[in-house]
Order: structure tokens, then sequence, then C-alpha cells
């Protein structure tokens, strides 16, 4: 049982780099994966990062290069630091805890999402 809190979206303007916190509380048993996910209306969500207990990362093709997933296991937090934005970034971002310590194993937990809109 573990409840996440999205926090560091909004508005930024293109190129800028916000970067997002997930703050997970409850009940957790060891480090689990945890990853990020993006939604636009009218397309399923998109995994954009994740990060395994062991460190290991993946990312999409899309922000390859861009975005950096990290997390901070004393403070249960979970970060995505997103550089060079642009507005096809625009989307809700969603956080989510794996059921085990690889992301292959699926997402147990959701946050609510948080708004990341990159204007021009």
């Amino acid at each position: 049982q573990v409840q996440l809190v999205e926090s560091g979206g909004g508005l930024v303007q293109a190129g800028g780099s916000p970067r997002l916190s997930c703050a997970a509380s409850g009940i957790i048993f060891g480090i689990k994966a945890m990853g990020w996910y993006r939604q636009t209306p009218g397309k399923e969500r998109e995994l954009v990062a994740a990060i395994s207990s062991s460190g290991s990362t993946y990312y999409a093709d899309s922000v390859k290069g861009r975005f950096t997933i990290s997390r901070d296991n004393a403070k249960k937090t979970l970060y995505l630091q997103m550089n060079s934005l642009k507005p096809e970034d625009t989307a809700k971002y969603y956080c989510a805890a794996g059921n085990s310590g690889t992301w292959y194993a699926g997402f147990g937990s959701w946050g609510q999402g948080t708004q990341v809109t990159v204007s021009s």
C-alpha cells in the first residue's frame, strides 16, 4: 500500500528545465522500481522513464538525452529532471511505483498526476 503525490508541474517556456518530484508514503517493503508516465487526451499513457531498484534506467526515445530520472530512497522520493522542454512534452505526468525491483513486473500504485504545459 503506497500513496504517491507528484509536484513540480505547471506552465513553462520552451527550453525550460523544471523538475518533477514524487513523494511516496504508506506501507513500503523494500526498494521498488518506479517510473514516470505521461498522457495526452486521446492517447494511452506512455512510459517516459523508469528506474529499477539497482539504479538501471529506461527512457523513451522521445525524451532520451533531455530527461533524467533519479531517486532518493532515504527520502522516499522520485524525481524527473526535464531539460530543453518542447511543446510536444505537454502532458499530464504520473508517478508510478512498481510491484518489484524491476519495471518489467508492472506498476501497482499511481499518483494523481501533475500537468506540465510547455508554451512556445
